[in-house]
């Protein structure tokens, strides 16, 4: 009888810590950046199709987000300025993720396969889809930023500042929707989102 792995090995997501170079207040693992990922994606899409009009698949694209750092498994979160330092560095990362992927999809049945490789390679998406995943995950990552500071953590104020201005360069409406409508709300304290914001007194 063949065994199939894959899922087993998504499950190690949760032992990924996020942010190696940085002292944080609260590790963040790989299964929650994907998870709050795929949530952000899935607003942006709704965002888009409800306020800009776009023709977009929210469930298509929350799905994909679910997969879009699946390949770091297998080859470890890389910290950001390492992963961007250079072009030939970037294209060299990119090279290695794509195998990861394919090496990933192997362990499924091949009936299966079939339908899971656009998602782990994002190419089921289209090109807006693909901005509105790679705005969830920048959105995800200066949540942490803004999370992080609000514990008292000055580590992340570069950081912060960094994804802040990525996000503005991609020209993306709907993240900017995003960041002037809704991520003021993450400073908020519990009663304060209870009751839907800050209260007079």
């Amino acid at each position: 009888m063949k065994l199939y792995p894959f899922n087993a090995l998504l499950a190690r997501m949760k032992y990924i810590a996020r942010w190696g170079l940085m002292r944080a207040a609260r590790t963040e693992s790989l299964s929650e950046h994907t998870a709050d990922a795929a949530i952000l994606a899935h607003t942006l899409c709704l965002v888009s199709q409800t306020i800009f009009g776009t023709d977009v698949r929210p469930e298509t694209v929350a799905v994909a987000a679910l997969y879009h750092d699946a390949s770091e498994i297998l080859t470890g979160d890389m910290p950001t300025p390492v992963k961007y330092k250079s072009e030939p560095l970037r294209a060299a990362y990119k090279a290695v993720e794509a195998d990861a992927a394919h090496t990933l999809g192997a362990l499924l049945p091949d009936a299966v396969r079939a339908g899971m490789d656009g998602y782990l390679s994002g190419g089921i998406l289209t090109q807006k889809e693909r901005q509105l995943l790679k705005a969830a995950d920048r959105l995800s990552a200066l949540i942490k930023c803004v999370e992080e500071e609000n514990a008292g953590n000055r580590e992340f104020a570069g950081a912060r500042a960094q994804q802040t201005a990525a996000l503005s360069a991609m020209e993306c409406p709907e993240a900017d929707y995003f960041m002037q409508h809704m991520l003021p709300c993450y400073d908020w304290t519990l009663d304060e989102l209870s009751a839907g914001g800050p209260q007079p007194g």
